[in-house]
């Protein structure tokens, strides 16, 4: 805000908007909402779309930069702007728009937390599979905007796959949706998985639909340990053409989730009766060395799902999708870069669909660390995405989509520039 005169004039018409008890401006405040060490300078909980719609048709036209706030889980990724003249947290869009359990489908404003939505379908029987780091914390809005999935990516998909509708307001103030209220609705240009996964750079995602699962009545997860990498590779290749159709695969790195495991692992978490889960113990053989079930096993996936936000504040989180024969390559390629840098390496990731999740600990400068994630980065194939999930880093970033479409879309959508400005290198 450039000046007393007009931080006192926006301050006012903010509280016109949204009323007095929901703009923070008060410094001490502030200091307690900062986004990855940025203070804001004011802070708003617009408590419906229309207003969210007020608020950044006033930013649009006093040109201040505006961060959309859920849980605040993610507060690392890209490079934070700074200043953030207004932070817009979504948690008052608590709306339930429709459910209906019978056909499985349920719509509620960004404003719910992970926990809570997933609360209320298992009360009905159901699973909502947004299995979120932190989800007493994590929003609907922010799961949708960092596109992030959990270990359920492997059985259920991740976000763009079972959310089926999405209703935003763009950067210039203009309502929006994609998408519907059914699981079949597909017509058109997809905004609703453009937003997906955008981090708040085009809209602030108001509220959304999606589509649930039956809840399994009993889970089970199956552990097989390895000396090295290929050997879970092995493994993993194994489950995959196998009959199995389990809930979760994933790989797990010597002491990502527990310090003192030396070896390689993959879990296998498995639902269904008590003869299900027999296939699956005969089906995985010899190379299965514990089971794990109940409250253990829950705590277990929710340590997997937290792995990235638990990395310690010095750490850089990337996130790689792959064609899963270049998984094996691509974790060969990390150990190699590390070694030859001086860097410790963490990964865990649902290596039946190729994602994978790298905690990197540089105790080497912030430039000779651009340079070996620039190298690294160049060694991807044309097929392989990455992106930074932690640091700071805005331009340390690949994926197929060509940058001038994403930048054509970010001027329709935000043509002020006033979301996350150059979070994203646009």
């Amino acid at each position: 805000m450039s000046s007393t005169g007009t931080s006192l004039r926006i301050g006012r018409e903010l509280r016109e908007i949204c009323g007095a008890g929901l703009v923070i401006e008060d410094p001490a405040e502030l200091q307690s909402k900062q986004i990855g060490g940025v203070v804001p300078g004011a802070a708003v909980i617009p408590a419906s779309p229309g207003e969210v719609a007020a608020v950044l048709r006033l930013a649009n036209e006093h040109r201040l930069s505006v961060v959309p706030s859920g849980g605040r889980t993610w507060q690392r990724a890209g490079k934070i702007p700074d200043p953030i003249d207004l932070l817009l947290e979504t948690s008052s869009l608590r709306e339930v728009e429709h459910y209906d359990p019978g056909d499985l489908t349920i719509g509620v404003g960004a404003g719910w937390t992970v926990a809570q939505l997933s609360d209320k379908v298992s009360a009905d029987g159901l699973l909502f599979a947004g299995n979120s780091a932190r989800p007493q914390r994590a929003t609907i809005g922010g799961l949708l905007a960092t596109g992030l999935a959990g270990p359920l990516r492997h059985g259920y998909g991740g976000p763009r796959d079972y959310c089926i509708g999405i209703r935003f307001i763009a950067g210039d103030g203009r309502k929006g949706k994609g998408g519907g209220r059914v699981v079949k609705n597909v017509a058109g240009f997809d905004l609703m998985k453009l937003l997906i996964g955008s981090w708040g750079t085009l809209a602030v995602i108001t509220g959304a639909s999606f589509k649930l699962f039956p809840a399994p009545r009993q889970t089970r997860t199956f552990v097989a340990e390895f000396e090295t990498a290929a050997e879970a590779i092995s493994f993993r290749d194994k489950v995959v053409r196998s009959p199995l159709s389990s809930m979760s695969l994933e790989l797990i790195s010597p002491g990502a989730i527990d310090p003192k495991d030396s070896g390689w692992a993959v879990y296998v978490r498995a639902a269904g009766s008590d003869a299900v889960l027999g296939r699956y113990r005969s089906e995985l053989g010899a190379a299965i060395s514990r089971e794990i079930d109940g409250q253990a096993e829950s705590e277990l996936w929710q340590r997997v799902a937290d792995f990235a936000c638990d990395s310690n504040s010095s750490a850089v989180v990337l996130s790689l999708s792959l064609p899963l024969t270049e998984v094996l390559p691509v974790l060969n390629l990390i150990a190699a870069m590390c070694e030859s840098a001086g860097m410790s390496f963490r990964t865990i990731g649902r290596i039946g669909v190729g994602h994978l999740l790298v905690s990197l600990s540089p105790d080497i400068s912030s430039a000779d660390f651009l340079k070996v994630l620039s190298t690294f980065r160049e060694h991807l194939s044309r097929d392989a995405s990455m992106s930074v999930l932690s640091g700071g880093y805005a331009d340390v970033w690949r994926s197929p989509t060509h940058m001038g479409s994403m930048q054509t879309v970010k001027q329709a959508l935000d043509p002020n520039n006033i979301l996350n400005p150059g979070r994203f290198s646009f």
